[in-house]
């Protein structure tokens, strides 16, 4: 069969199926795919008939399910041979890696390669899911006879939906509001999608930037699985706007240096194979633009760190409905976007299976190198622990037990970069030190999450540029260029809680302490803080440190203690027992340096106008962290919020049309005065300033009279084709940066008197003089890693970031940066539990 013959044949959707019991997609849907959306339980329908009529080359596997209860779910496909012995390739293949727990030898002659195709993470980019049906249908059905010579050296991994809820979201809207005959005018309702659009799952987080961090539960599910097969070869499906044409690789500069050339040559294979059925069909398509390999936590960068060949393939189509009319006058279908998602599935395969023995040895070297040699120039990491980082310090360990990162216990001297001071220098390795050494097989993955500054090939990068861990965690590190020699296993460090008549102390330094608090004010009890550090009986607390006391709590009865604990000892948090009020050193429990801590009624703006994923993430961290209540209140209905109700309102980054009100915004600012507090964030900051609540924007630095007078000269004369790098010289994209804290001010409490910033845009405040409180600062030369444009560099400087400003009885707590980015920024999650609960003294 010719070339040309195969690839007509995949795009008549196998109309009439030689197979009698395997149905095609048309035939057990009732329509062609990409004539209709099709809903997310008929593609598992179908998924489940072609299991069921295939057996012997399909294996089809639940591995978890969405917040909403949808079901998660791979295919995998390949030779009977081959199926018959899945377990066999797939213990077989973590030999090839070094990640399997028996010492048995990898068998690297004939081993098929392993090809995982990952469809819709973004729920409304849903071409990919009809897609997958197709893909399915051509693997399986014995009519197709290249197909089942592919399969003989592959075995292919089918995700057909990940974010199961999002694209029900999007499908259920748009089957409502399209008519019996599409409209393709750009205009018309059924192309303009509603908040919360479907991109994102149920917490209106964004999956695709989820895969190293993990913090959704369906990253977890899909990771979990990812490291038992651990593939060779992994696309991700997506859509771009509707006037763009289909993206494949090779991907766009940068790269980030650990990518090998093995990885990028195979890129250009399988780009040209992509290449090649498109040309055949006059197909347009481009590559190396605007998708580069650098953030860690895509999916085709996270796979790359993992030895795989990563890939994203973009088909133009978001809003496209069944069929929209492009700017070239074109209308672009459903079916359009189906079949090209659907041609390079197979060509994918294809190459991957012409190549398969290239691909088995090469990601047998891949490993066997970073074994034998480690990755980087740094060969031993060291994330020093103490009981005030210990709750950010269990969440490292966890996030390097969901990446299958080893580390191990430590100990003697060594010599190496302090991240927290940029110097080389000695260090010792004490009791609880976690090391991570770069000789394993994750060496890539360790390297490219601990490196302290990551190289940029190239300025114009898709996403941030700085996440060093020990940064995002808050917890002193070292690099070292040395072999450190690896410790015993690294013993967790688990609470005990002893009885007590009269009182706990609880430190206060971390989101399981305020997980905890915020449990116990649910149950009604009644807590106090500290303002001030205090000694008693031998312990050292500092400031926020959680006082709870039989006194005002007598109605808990015998009830009281055993509650205590049993939350504690659920959230794994150590409470200290005391017998008298009377401290060492500091003030006593009775004195006014002891505040009554209540529970707080929080509510949240969302909705129209307001950031999906801003909002979802603060949901999302209400919900599955910190277990605490939130109001969400709609924009629409911010005039019917009855503010003597709310303690506490958060506004997400966004557009607060209500602010142009001046009765609504009178009505706000009397609720305030009355002492409600506003945690305002990124661009909500802004905007409160503009409304004169808050700290102002920081003024540019003037130029000096000599700079005055210069001409530009050729400085002005720019070419065209670097206007994309040129702007670049006022923006950053993502890079961290210190900043000085106030760590007396309750909005620090818990932190030392710095805290290490994810900054992604340009603003900065002036600072606040009467009433208002500059708890988190950026002086000079205070960036730490990412990428600053030149222009923007000089601006970042001797400004506001976190304020507090007294208005009244309340306040205005300005976080102008995301604390909670992307909900993996581990260090800043205590200082918004701080704006939550601690803010209410001045």
């Amino acid at each position: 069969m010719t070339r040309k013959t195969w690839t007509l044949s995949l795009l008549l959707f196998f109309a009439f199926s030689v197979n009698a019991q395997l149905k095609s997609p048309e035939e057990f849907l009732g329509y062609p795919v990409g004539t209709r959306y099709t809903p997310h339980w008929k593609i598992v329908n179908y998924f489940n008939h072609a299991a069921t009529q295939s057996a012997a080359m399909m294996k089809l596997d639940q591995y978890g399910e969405t917040n909403e209860g949808r079901p998660l779910m791979m295919a995998f496909i390949s030779s009977s041979e081959n199926i018959s012995k899945l377990e066999s390739i797939r213990l077989n293949n973590l030999r090839l890696a070094g990640l399997s727990r028996d010492k048995m030898a990898a068998i690297e002659d004939k081993a098929p390669a392993i090809v995982w195709l990952s469809y819709n993470v973004h729920g409304n980019e849903p071409a990919s899911s009809e897609a997958s049906l197709l893909a399915l249908y051509a693997l399986l059905n014995p009519a197709e006879t290249r197909t089942k010579e592919w399969l003989k050296n592959t075995v292919v991994i089918i995700d057909p939906c990940l974010n199961p809820d999002g694209r029900d979201r999007y499908v259920n809207w748009y089957n409502s509001a399209v008519g019996k005959t599409y409209n393709p005018i750009p205009l018309a309702r059924e192309h303009r999608e509603p908040w919360p659009q479907g991109r994102t799952n149920h917490y209106n987080f964004d999956l695709n930037r989820d895969w190293a961090w993990q913090t959704q539960q369906e990253s977890r599910y899909r990771i979990k699985k990812y490291m038992e097969w651990m593939p060779q070869v992994h696309v991700d499906y997506h859509e771009q706007g509707v006037n763009e044409p289909y993206y494949f690789a090779p991907a766009a500069e940068p790269l980030h240096e650990v990518i090998t050339p093995w990885q990028r040559d195979f890129q250009q294979t399988i780009g040209k194979n992509n290449a090649g059925y498109f040309d055949e069909k006059g197909w347009l398509y481009f590559t190396k633009i605007r998708f580069d390999l650098f953030y860690p936590s895509y999916g085709d960068t996270y796979p790359m760190y993992n030895g795989s060949i990563g890939m994203t393939y973009e088909q133009g189509g978001i809003s496209g409905g069944l069929g929209v009319i492009n700017e070239d006058g074109d209308t672009l279908t459903l079916v359009d976007r189906a079949q090209h998602h659907f041609v390079t599935s197979m060509s994918t395969v294809e190459a991957a299976s012409k190549n398969a023995g290239k691909l088995i040895s090469e990601f047998k070297k891949y490993f066997s190198n970073a074994l034998s040699n480690g990755i980087g120039e740094y060969k031993s990491y060291v994330i020093k622990y103490d009981a005030a980082n210990a709750q950010r310090f269990d969440k490292l360990r966890e996030l390097m037990d969901k990446n299958g990162i080893q580390y191990s216990s430590g100990n003697g001297t060594a010599r190496g970069f302090n991240y927290f001071n940029g110097k080389e220098e000695a260090f010792n390795i004490g009791e609880g030190d976690m090391l991570i050494s770069s000789f394993q097989p994750r060496s890539a993955m360790v390297k490219v999450l601990f490196e302290p500054r990551s190289k940029l090939s190239d300025s114009v990068t898709y996403d941030i540029t700085a996440w060093s861990l020990p940064y995002v965690y808050g917890l002193k590190a070292f690099a070292s260029r040395d072999k450190i020699a690896a410790g015993g296993a690294l013993n967790s460090i688990k609470a005990v809680n002893k009885e007590t008549t009269y009182g706990y102390v609880m430190p206060w330094n971390g989101v399981r302490s305020a997980k905890t608090a915020g449990q116990l004010l649910q149950q009604g009890v009644l807590l106090r803080y500290a303002e001030t550090p205090f000694e008693l009986n031998g312990n050292k607390f500092e400031r926020g440190s959680i006082i709870i006391l039989q006194t005002s709590n007598s109605a808990k009865g015998k009830n009281l203690w055993p509650m205590v604990r049993s939350i504690a000892d659920a959230n794994n948090i150590q409470l200290y027992p005391v017998n008298s009020g009377m401290v060492d050193k500091g003030f006593d429990f009775g004195s006014d340096m002891v505040h009554a801590l209540r529970a707080p009624s929080v509510y949240m703006i969302t909705g129209d106008a307001i950031s999906t994923t801003a909002a979802g993430g603060i949901w999302s961290f209400f919900e599955q962290e910190l277990g605490y209540p939130l109001t969400q209140v709609s924009t629409n209905d911010i005039q019917r919020i009855d503010w003597s109700k709310v303690d506490v309102l958060i506004m997400p980054d966004g557009n607060y049309r209500f602010l142009n009100d001046k009765d609504l915004t009178e009505n706000f600012k009397a609720w305030i005065r009355k002492g409600g507090r506003v945690i305002a964030l990124e661009s909500a900051v802004a905007q409160l300033s503009k409304a004169e609540l808050g700290p102002k924007p920081k003024k540019s630095d003037e130029p000096d009279k000599k700079e005055k007078e210069n001409s530009p000269g050729y400085d002005a004369l720019k070419k065209f084709e670097e206007r994309e790098r040129d702007a670049m010289t006022d923006m950053t994209a993502g890079s961290i940066y210190k900043v000085e804290l106030d760590n007396t001010h309750p909005l620090a409490f818990g932190y030392p008197d710095y805290y290490y910033t994810l900054k992604q845009d340009d603003q900065l405040y002036e600072f606040l003089t009467d009433g208002g409180w500059n708890v988190g600062v950026i002086k000079k030369d205070n960036q730490v890693a990412g990428f600053v444009g030149s222009n923007l560099k000089q601006k970042l400087k001797d400004g506001v970031l976190f304020a507090v400003q007294g208005i009244g009885n309340g306040a205005m707590i300005a976080l102008s940066d995301d604390v909670l980015f992307r909900n993996f920024w581990e260090n800043g999650k205590l200082l918004f539990c701080n704006a939550i609960f601690m803010t209410g003294i001045r």
